[in-house]
């Protein structure tokens, strides 16, 4: 419905109602005026994405990526999956934001201010990879809960900030510290100010590793609202949960952290394979650390025609969680035979791998254009859904294109 006609429909009681308090003035208002707290924002201009991308929610705003969109080696901002939990913090002043590091196993408590955590740590600067643990979560039978997403909650952009690690180290960590949870400035939907949306974390190992980032940058610049500005935790090649955005907290735990999204079924896997449909208890489910083997064609675009005679090239990237992807392959028979793509090293480690090949086809027709990676422990992609779970979490099924040769 458009505004005019939306505000023709509406009391000035229904429009309070809706916007959850008096409207002070609205004896003042323009005849058929709506309100801008009622009128829908454009997520587009406001995240500063292309037109192209998918909004799946905006309570909270989530929003994903095309195949075709996420050509890039690195991957700019505009093309930058979007996946919140809470309402996006307002009003951030970064000369008043402030780190600080707590919990059972922080031998001093302490809290940083941004500057202080520019101008007393080096600054790094890496390739990151961050899915979303749900991404192909649409494909799944029967459908599990959340945003259905299809291929494009990834991303890989280049993060500048300074190690967990020296951080961690400066304020002192006890023997038995295990986990660290981080807590951030993003608020929960319902407006309880003691709700967390979502308190997430990853052991000791993962937080003292070389690229785990407290990022205050992305490809160059300050990093987008949206992606967590002004200060986040990027853990690459782990569920993009694990990478918490707006972070002013982080307690170094003596046990697994036991934040919000952290039991249950959140980003938590059954242990063992179950059949679709199980409802699996708590304990028979396992924290999501490192990301399945996946790999994505980013060119051509599906639906793609080609002349008969012609040969088509393609390429795209590749991933495989904290390990390498050792082969990337290509099939036009539906997965009965498969060739050889040209595979690069990655930028850095834990950043993705792009891929290219050039694809001949015998005659005209229907074809489909399928990927498969492996990586460095010989593991591949599974070329169907792999083992069902309740919240759709690590489908790594072969990515495909579809390709007329007329």
């Amino acid at each position: 419905m458009n505004r005019r006609g939306f505000s023709h429909k509406i009391s000035l009681a229904a429009m309070a109602t809706f916007l959850g308090s008096e409207i002070v003035f609205a004896h003042r208002m323009p005849q058929d005026y709506l309100p801008l707290g009622l009128q829908d924002p454009d997520p587009f201009k406001m995240f500063d994405k292309d037109k192209e991308m998918v909004v799946l929610n905006d309570k909270p705003w989530n929003m994903e990526a095309k195949a075709h969109l996420l050509n890039d080696d690195v991957t700019p901002n505009k093309f930058m999956f979007i996946r919140n939990n809470g309402r996006i913090p307002e009003r951030i002043d970064t000369s008043k934001w402030s780190l600080t590091l707590d919990g059972e196993s922080v031998k001093n408590a302490k809290t940083y201010s941004l500057a202080e955590l520019k101008s007393k740590f080096q600054h790094h600067t890496y390739q990151l990879t961050l899915e979303c643990g749900g991404n192909g979560r649409s494909e799944f039978n029967p459908p599990a809960k959340g945003n259905q997403w299809t291929v494009g909650a990834i991303s890989c952009a280049e993060w500048t900030g300074v190690r967990l690690r020296d951080v961690l180290e400066d304020a002192g960590i006890k023997p038995e510290a295990v986990y660290i949870g981080y807590h951030a400035a993003d608020t929960h939907l319902s407006g309880d100010p003691k709700k967390e949306p979502i308190s997430r974390g990853v052991p000791i190992s993962k937080a003292m590793q070389d690229e785990t980032l407290l990022a205050f940058a992305m490809n160059g610049s300050a990093i987008p609202l949206a992606h967590g500005h002004p200060l986040r935790l990027v853990c690459g090649g782990w569920p993009a949960s694990t990478s918490g955005k707006w972070v002013n907290r982080i307690s170094v735990r003596n046990k697994v952290h036991d934040g919000e999204k952290m039991g249950g079924t959140s980003y938590r896997v059954p242990c063992e394979t179950v059949a679709p449909g199980s409802k699996v208890e708590d304990s028979d489910m396992c924290i999501i650390e490192s990301m399945p083997v996946k790999s994505l064609i980013t060119y051509p675009k599906s639906g793609a025609l080609i002349k008969e005679g012609k040969t088509l090239n393609i390429n795209g990237h590749a991933w495989a969680g904290e390990l390498e992807v050792s082969k990337m392959e290509y099939s036009i028979d539906f997965g009965s035979t498969w060739h050889n793509c040209s595979l690069k090293k990655p930028a850095n480690r834990l950043a993705w791998q792009h891929f290219n090949a050039t694809v001949s086809f015998p005659k005209k027709g229907y074809y489909e254009v399928w990927g498969r990676a492996t990586d460095a422990n010989g593991k591949a992609q599974p070329m169907v859904l792999p083992g069902w779970n309740p919240k759709g979490y690590l489908n790594n099924a072969c990515h495909r294109i579809a390709v007329k040769i007329v």
